[in-house]
């Protein structure tokens, strides 16, 4: 699978829920309009839980957690910054997140 995101990096974020204190990713968050899949929609599967609102997205293939569509603003992404090649996540702040405490 292949994707490219447009985004300055202002911050990263972690989430507390079930699901990404367990995946550990680091994320950017990315408009819709900002986010371009290129390749391998065919290996994406999708999860859901809570209010069916999110969607986590992992590639059946290897397992791997790429970018999630947010529940609290469903026209961005949570991109994963790990599954970006190359990229180096020195110097930009990281933001912890509350996800187990929402409602």
């Amino acid at each position: 699978m292949r994707f490219e995101i447009a985004s300055d990096f202002p911050e990263f974020t972690t989430c507390d829920c079930s699901i990404c204190r367990r995946k550990n990713a680091l994320m950017v968050k990315v408009h819709e309009s900002q986010f371009k899949l290129l390749a391998g929609a065919e290996s994406l599967t999708q999860y859901q839980f809570h209010t069916f609102t999110a969607t986590h997205y992992f590639c059946k293939v290897c397992g791997i957690y790429p970018f999630h569509r947010k529940r609290i603003t469903p026209d961005f992404f949570g991109i994963n910054v790990f599954c970006l090649e190359g990229f180096d996540t020195t110097g930009i702040p990281v933001r912890a997140t509350v996800g187990a405490g929402m409602p």
